[in-house]
């Protein structure tokens, strides 16, 4: 276990090119969380032995298998597998055989945010045991993503391994690269990537994910409204003395009912200024009537079309997953009918919601950077923050889950509103 970014791929691949340069007939294994991963160590192997020059005797006259994700040097005998091959973990690996397996960052975010997840890939990994050759070693190379990690101390997966520890800074404070991170550019890192990423990925601390409680005293408050100008054509944003560079909304679309069961259908708006600074100006909780002649989808699309134009935003993404599939053409519709200059983007979403939430809030928390305005914290979004606990069942979250995207994903300047425009009665996108 090493700090991101300290070089353990690149030495461990150094490590079996050494490993073949001393022993052609040796056959290994790298395994990683995905097969693109293990084939980039497998590449910049095969790239150190045809380009150093105490491997040249190793580099066969005819590359019957010289490919990026396996090769076989020049070796005695004919051996069934290769010198070298890249498996994704949900490779087949079966009945293969290797003499040295590379275990290269297969704990990763998305393969063990659940206990499930953590259970199919000890399975996995246990698949190693039938593959590896009589008196063959098995290496293990990553750093921690979970409280219950592959790698923490008494695991018994890995129970007997000899260990390695490098934090990026020692009991003393000191760093462990001094040259390439300084105390400052720690810092920085820790600031921009939140206390629990940091801890985890350069601490190696298996800490819970409950150890990062967002704390709502930590959101800088405020009570502005934006102004919108014109200056010579061109469009601006100013909010608190402070223009603003980017922003957009995040539709997280639901037909729940207020009152009533169900999740609830939220639009979360931000900005950001050109310091790094985010404003999470609006949380609106999108309402239908049963007796209103329009469907409930068209509804909800008319509000966030409303709210667009009140807030000059320049983009909203609607998550498509489940019922927002089909949100995205009804929302340009109703876009267009206010004529509001405004984008709309499908965004699916990939990983899960906890890992979501605690990604987008806890940096910008801890480096106080994060501010929220007076409207958003007299509505349930205060309560949410407040309460969130990963582990809780039935916990509502549907405002932390919206305003998350919203800071996210990569916003959209601000540009200057065009002229008011006719609907696209062609059906062009």
């Amino acid at each position: 276990m090493a700090f991101h970014g300290c070089g353990k791929s690149t030495l461990v691949g150094l490590f079996c090119a050494w490993t073949l340069y001393r022993d052609p007939s040796r056959r290994i294994l790298v395994l990683a969380a995905e097969q693109s991963l293990a084939g980039r160590m497998v590449s910049h192997v095969r790239r150190i032995i045809e380009r150093h020059p105490r491997c040249a005797a190793l580099v066969p006259d005819m590359a019957e298998s010289w490919a990026a994700d396996r090769f076989t040097v020049r070796r005695p005998g004919a051996l069934r597998e290769p010198s070298m091959l890249a498996q994704g973990l949900l490779g087949n690996i079966t009945g293969s055989r290797a003499d040295l397996i590379i275990c290269d960052d297969v704990e990763v975010a998305n393969n063990c945010d659940t206990p499930g997840k953590r259970e199919e890939l000890r399975e996995r990994l246990a698949e190693t045991e039938f593959v590896l050759a009589p008196g063959g070693s098995v290496l293990y190379v990553g750093t921690p993503h979970t409280e219950e990690s592959l790698y923490r101390t008494g695991e018994p997966f890995l129970r007997g391994y000899a260990r390695l520890e490098v934090p990026v800074l020692g009991r003393e404070g000191e760093s462990a690269w001094p040259e390439r991170f300084t105390a400052a550019g720690i810092e920085a890192l820790r600031a921009r990537v939140g206390p629990l990423h940091f801890t985890r990925q350069m601490l190696l601390r298996p800490v819970a994910a409950a150890a990062a409680r967002l704390d709502p005293a930590l959101l800088i408050r405020y009570a502005e409204e934006p102004e919108y100008r014109e200056a010579n054509g061109r469009a601006q944003l100013w909010l608190l003395g402070r223009r603003m560079v980017a922003g957009g909304g995040f539709w997280d679309p639901a037909f729940g009912r207020a009152g009533g069961g169900g999740d609830g259908s939220v639009l979360a708006a931000t900005y950001a200024d050109g310091e790094g600074n985010h404003y999470l100006h609006r949380v609106l909780w999108l309402t239908q009537r049963e007796d209103a002649p329009e469907d409930p989808a068209t509804q909800q699309c008319r509000q966030v079309a409303e709210a667009a134009g009140a807030l000059h935003l320049p983009v909203i993404r609607v998550e498509t997953n489940g019922i927002g599939r089909f949100l995205p053409a009804l929302l340009r519709r109703e876009m267009a009918r206010a004529g509001v200059a405004c984008q709309v983007r499908e965004e699916p979403s990939r990983a899960a919601k906890a890992q979501r939430i605690l990604s987008a809030f806890d940096p910008l928390l801890a480096a106080r950077r994060l501010y929220a305005n007076d409207d958003v914290l007299r509505s349930p979004f205060a309560r949410e923050m407040a309460e969130r606990r990963p582990e809780a069942k039935g916990a509502r979250d549907d405002a932390l889950d919206a305003a998350a995207g919203a800071l996210l994903h990569e916003p959209a300047r601000l540009p200057g509103l065009p002229p008011r425009i006719a609907p696209r009665w062609r059906g062009v996108a």
